[in-house]
Formats: C-alpha cells, sequence, structure tokens
C-alpha cells in the first residue's frame, strides 16, 4: 500500500483515485453480447456459457431435484447460520415497511402515497471464485417483504455446470423458484431482453465484477432499471491512536480479498499506526488462501495520515465509500459527522463482516463514489411510490384560482381549462 502523509488538500484527488475499470476498453465486445443475447436467446446463452465459463449445459434453469441436492451437502451449522442471518435481515427490512397515511393540505384536498411492488425482478449473484450466497438473502428478503410477485435469480455454474449448494440452498429458503445457470453480461442481458426460457423483468439487482456493472449500465437504457451502479468492492478505515492494527488490517483485507480490481483506504491520525498495519497485512496475509488476489487490490490501496479527525471525514466524504469503519473514540459520537457512505460500522468491536452476513442491514451497495448520491438496497428498492389526491367540491374551490393563474402563466391554458370546467358546472349547480 502507498503512503501518504500530511498531502495538501488540492492532492486528495488524485491520491485516492479509483482504478481504471477494464471493462470500458470492451464496450464493444459487451455491446456485441447484449445484441447477440436480445436476438438469438437461449442459444446464445449457452454459447456464451461454453465460451465464457468453460461449461456446456444441457439445460439452463436448475432443477427441484439440484436443489434437494444441495440442501443435503450442507452442513447443518451453515444452514443454521444462513437461517440466523435471513432472521436478522427479515427483522431489519421489515421496519422498513411505511404506514400509509392521508395529508389534508388543504381543506378538502387529501393526498397519500402508496407503495406498489414492482412486477418483476432479477437478481444476479457471483458465483465464480467466491459464490456470495449472502447476496441471495440481501435481495431475496426485502423483495418477498416488498411481495414482488416475479423473480429471477442468475448465477454462472461451476465448472462441472453445477451451481454452489449454499446459493441453491438460500435462494430455496427464500421462495425464489426461477434459478438460472448464467452468469456475465449475458445473465444481464437475458434478464433485460428476455429469452425463451427467462422471462423479462422489470429491474435487475445484484452486484458482480466491472463488467457486470457495465452491462447493466448498458441495457439501463432499454426500458429497464438497474438497483445502481454497483461495482468492485471498497473499504474505508477512519483510525486514531486508539486503534488495534491487527483489527485495521483484517478489516482492509477483508475487502481487498473480493477482487484484483477492489480498493482499500485507511485514513489515520496516528503516524505510528501505518507501519504496524502493513507489518499486520503481511502477517495476516500468509493464513489467507485469497491473499494473491488480495494483494493485487492492495497495489492499488491507501494509507493516509492527516493531522486531524476532521480532515478524515473531509477526504471520507470525498471518496464516499462503499464500507466505511471507525476504529476511533467515541466513534458512535462521531457518526452524526458522516455525510457520503454506503454503510457504516461503528467501533472497535464492529467488522465489516457482519454487515456482508448476518446483522441485519444490506450488503448491496453503491462503489464508486456513487455513495455520495444512491443508498444502498432496501425495501423501498423494490416498490414504487405512487401518489393519489382526492378533492371535495370544496378543496378545488379552495384551490382553483392558484392552479388557474400558475397554469396561465406557464401558457398552458388546457391545464387552467380543466379546472375552469369543473369552477362553472359547481357555479351553475350542475356539477356531479
Amino acid at each position: 500500500m502507498q503512503i501518504y502523509k500530511y498531502p495538501d488538500k488540492a492532492e486528495w484527488p488524485g491520491i485516492i483515485a479509483r482504478p481504471v475499470s477494464s471493462a470500458e476498453s470492451n464496450k464493444k465486445m459487451l455491446k456485441k453480447i447484449l445484441k447477440k443475447v436480445r436476438k438469438k436467446g437461449d442459444k446464445a446463452l449457452f454459447e456464451f456459457t461454453e465460451r465464457f465459463d468453460g461449461v456446456k449445459l444441457e439445460q439452463l434453469l436448475v432443477t427441484a431435484n439440484e436443489i434437494a441436492q444441495a440442501e443435503a451437502q450442507l452442513p447443518e451449522e451453515l444452514k443454521s447460520a444462513i437461517l440466523l442471518a435471513k432472521r436478522n435481515i427479515e427483522k431489519f427490512h421489515a421496519a422498513q415497511q411505511e404506514t400509509e397515511k392521508a395529508i389534508e393540505t388543504m381543506p378538502g384536498i387529501n393526498c397519500w402515497r402508496r407503495s406498489s411492488p414492482i412486477e418483476s425482478v432479477g437478481f444476479y449473484v457471483p458465483g465464480g471464485s467466491a459464490p456470495l450466497f449472502s447476496t441471495v438473502l440481501m435481495l431475496a428478503v426485502p423483495a418477498k417483504i416488498a411481495a414482488c410477485p416475479s423473480i429471477v435469480l442468475c448465477t454462472p455454474p461451476q465448472k462441472d455446470g453445477s451451481i454452489h449448494p449454499a446459493i441453491l440452498y438460500t435462494a430455496s429458503i427464500c421462495g425464489i423458484e426461477l434459478i438460472a445457470k448464467i452468469g456475465g453480461a449475458q445473465a444481464i442481458a437475458a434478464m433485460a431482453f428476455g429469452t425463451e426460457t427467462i422471462p423479462k423483468v422489470k429491474k435487475i439487482f445484484g452486484p458482480g465484477n466491472s463488467f457486470v456493472t457495465l452491462a447493466k449500465q448498458m441495457v439501463q437504457k432499454r426500458a429497464v432499471a438497474i438497483d445502481m451502479p454497483a461495482g468492485p468492492s471498497e473499504v474505508l478505515v477512519i483510525a486514531d491512536a486508539s486503534a488495534d492494527a491487527d483489527f485495521v488490517a483484517a478489516d482492509l483485507l477483508s475487502q481487498a480479498e473480493h477482487g484484483p480490481d477492489s480498493q482499500v483506504i485507511l485514513i489515520t491520525t496516528d503516524p505510528e499506526l501505518p507501519v504496524k498495519v502493513v507489518a499486520a497485512l503481511e502477517n495476516q496475509g500468509k493464513t489467507l488462501p485469497r491473499f494473491a488476489v488480495a494483494e493485487k487490490a492492495l497495489e492499488n490501496s491507501r494509507i493516509i495520515v492527516l493531522e486531524e479527525l476532521e480532515q478524515a471525514f473531509q477526504l471520507s466524504d470525498l471518496y464516499a465509500p462503499e464500507h466505511l469503519i471507525l476504529l476511533m473514540t467515541d466513534a458512535d459520537k462521531w457518526a452524526g459527522r458522516v455525510r457520503s457512505a454506503g454503510s457504516v460500522f461503528l467501533g472497535h468491536y464492529s467488522p465489516e463482516s457482519v454487515g456482508d452476513y448476518a446483522s441485519g442491514t444490506n450488503h448491496c451497495l453503491p462503489t464508486n463514489g456513487y455513495a455520495a448520491m444512491y443508498s444502498g438496497v432496501s425495501v423501498d428498492s423494490f416498490v414504487k411510490k405512487i401518489s393519489f389526491q382526492l378533492l371535495s367540491r370544496e378543496g378545488l374551490t379552495n384551490i382553483s384560482s392558484a392552479v388557474m393563474q400558475m397554469a396561465e402563466a406557464e401558457g398552458l391554458a388546457a391545464h387552467k381549462n380543466a379546472v375552469a370546467v369543473r369552477l362553472k358546472k359547481l357555479n351553475n349547480n350542475d356539477g356531479l
């Protein structure tokens, strides 16, 4: 990791610049994949799965027998852990449901808003070097709470053509029935356009590598929504002199192991901490099976020493991290200072890992600086908010003058007339 000591503010943007996405240079190839899936449907999916995943499938959909076998393969301890996580995630997300309430803005004018579930949603669940079955929980639980009637899950197959049993088990307990063995940009295309086997969805969710992220952004231009521009994982740690170097290193490595294009950043006010953290990274890395992956990510990562904690929060807000960890004294008192972050972990005993799996919060979060304007996945992500208004005769009379004046000022005579014709009927006692 590169270490910067007391850099000038003018240098901050350059220091925290994220790695350049390798997908951008392959946009032409992605366009070809999307176009071929749109035109050739299932045939293209079989071809791309063989080409990119090295698997020649006989069918795209997971069978009930495969799901039953997956449940039998998983250790009881893991199944219990998944069920515990599911309960916590359900508890946290169920509290996000809103009670509908009508507001009388003026006498005779009542306005309210109602949540309506998105009719069909698609989930992309990474399943390559790290099968993220926890992502199934993070997407399926709020979708079910929102009462989405149709769910499609796509995840890449393993080399033997199977899906990791933990993904299948988790999908099963969440009530997902349509599971497809498709990965990469071709999976995004299948859900966006629909094929003979995969139904078209209204909105696509789920993390992925830079290619999957770019594919989601590209199909968004064709009448399908996406959850957010979520790409490679990242974490930013703010630490003061009270921080344990081993804790810091562990938190940095937990995100660095996601992939070589991940990025981790440490900002500290303790000038002695960087050396300790670098040593701890090397020491802990020796025991990690994915350290070779993490090392690549660490090459694009930074340690920054600043004078004051206020500066640290300013720099963090500029970066707008997916995950923000405050390893510092009175972390909870500093929580209100955070302006831009996907999810925040307060204190020395709140590792980001708990949020990834089982505390209850959602781990599908905005990355690449989008936490400055996007939120993570929630129940709201799976509904549309529809507004309603009900006006009585009195209500229309009370507001008519303001509406007609504004419509006339904008030069929209028909808008004014829609009110005027009703007033005329009311004044003549001809109204309904």
